[in-house]
């Protein structure tokens, strides 16, 4: 019998130190356990709103601003115009010389990206 009791003891203690030690845990994460609690049969009130605080974001990249080519501006330019442009006009958009002008609608006509209409209109493809 005596043994019993110094067991029981001994369970009691270990029982103790770990509520203790659940008692830090609660305070460390700031919440209590759940525990299951019966249902009131009165009527719920509004509670107050707890104030949560936002997420911490990681600061967002800064994208580099990419100019579009000399091409991809021309090209833009022709696709936009539905009965085509020439190449004054184009070079009045982009500001390129006249050299500049020329030998983009002559590579992109040769990749198919724009086609011939006229005595110097193009359109895209």
């Amino acid at each position: 019998m005596t043994v019993l009791k110094g067991d029981l003891r001994d369970i009691q203690k270990d029982i103790k130190a770990l509520e203790r030690k659940m008692e830090k845990l609660v305070k460390a994460f700031g919440k209590e356990p759940k525990t299951k609690a019966k249902r009131s049969t009165r009527k719920v009130t509004a509670r107050k709103a707890t104030a949560k605080r936002a997420p911490v974001r990681k600061a967002a990249a800064q994208k580099k601003s990419v100019q579009a080519t000399a091409t991809e501006q021309v090209l833009k330019i022709v696709k936009r115009s539905r009965k085509g442009v020439d190449v004054p006009t184009l070079r009045a958009k982009t500001g390129f010389d006249d050299k500049k002008v020329r030998n983009i609608i002559f590579r992109t006509s040769k990749e198919g990206k724009i086609k011939k209409i006229g005595r110097g209109i193009y359109v895209g493809a």
